[in-house]
């Protein structure tokens, strides 16, 4: 697994692997049931506190991504529950959408953003 931090990016290194992570897995460059490196393995391998890693997984189980286990360590294991995750969904893009319409951008534009992103992700639209 290719996990990059920017160093120079404001922000944070814990954000930066979530996001990543959830990507991975959006794009199906991450399955269910994928064994993530460890914790130690991850922050040695991309230069980073441990601490930091431990924080991003955290999160990840957290949002339902992925379930930590003893024997398996850290496992991508997607939450089914889809209610949930569109009523978050939602919470996320009123605010997101508000900034959009501040600068003008147009529902047909942000429509044809959204295909562009699925698209990527190979997800009907």
């Amino acid at each position: 697994m290719y996990l990059e931090i920017d160093f120079n990016s404001d922000k944070a290194f814990y954000v930066q692997l979530c996001d990543q992570i959830i990507i991975g897995i959006a794009t199906s460059r991450l399955q269910e049931g994928d064994a993530l490196p460890s914790v130690r393995q991850l922050a040695e391998e991309i230069g980073i506190n441990m601490h930091t890693v431990n924080k991003a997984y955290t999160l990840l189980k957290q949002e339902g991504y992925i379930r930590l286990d003893r024997r398996c360590g850290a496992v991508i294991a997607v939450d089914a529950d889809k209610r949930k995750a569109m009523h978050e969904m939602k919470r996320e893009l009123l605010v997101i959408l508000a900034k959009g319409s501040c600068k003008n951008i147009t529902r047909t534009e942000v429509h044809e953003l959204i295909d562009e992103i699925y698209a990527e992700y190979g997800t009907e639209a």
